[in-house]
């Protein structure tokens, strides 16, 4: 099963590679602004998941710089992950609010509801 998985999760990655999707252009000052707003967002994720690439493409198509943690090749972010969410679930977004803290999203549809909601106009 393990040998599957790789296979699998490698070719996930190409497909991924290949038709990777473009970036919207915007004018230089608006994209300041939106990173300075992704900067409080966290996604924990594992490099080959199919629900991880589906967000990791929707990020790339809306122009966001989102910070990403690999739990599976980071024993601390799979720490702050179950510390923080409370599952070992991926992909996770952890939205900062403050002085609230954070809040931790998972479900890749759900993830990119609220991305698109947030940082897409039209």
């Amino acid at each position: 099963m393990q040998i599957i998985r790789l296979i699998l999760g490698k070719l996930i990655l190409l497909l991924n590679w290949v038709f990777t999707p473009k970036s919207v252009q915007r004018d230089p000052e608006e994209q300041s602004s939106i990173d300075q707003q992704t900067a409080n967002l966290t996604l924990y994720q594992y490099e080959a998941c199919p629900f991880c690439v589906k967000v990791r493409r929707a990020m790339k198509r809306h122009g966001l710089t989102i910070e990403t943690r690999d739990v599976k090749r980071s024993a601390v972010a799979k720490e702050e992950l179950l510390a923080g969410g409370g599952d070992l679930k991926v992909p996770c977004l952890r939205i900062g609010e403050g002085e609230s803290g954070y809040r931790w999203m998972y479900e890749s549809g759900e993830i990119i509801g609220y991305l698109e909601g947030r940082f897409v106009v039209g």
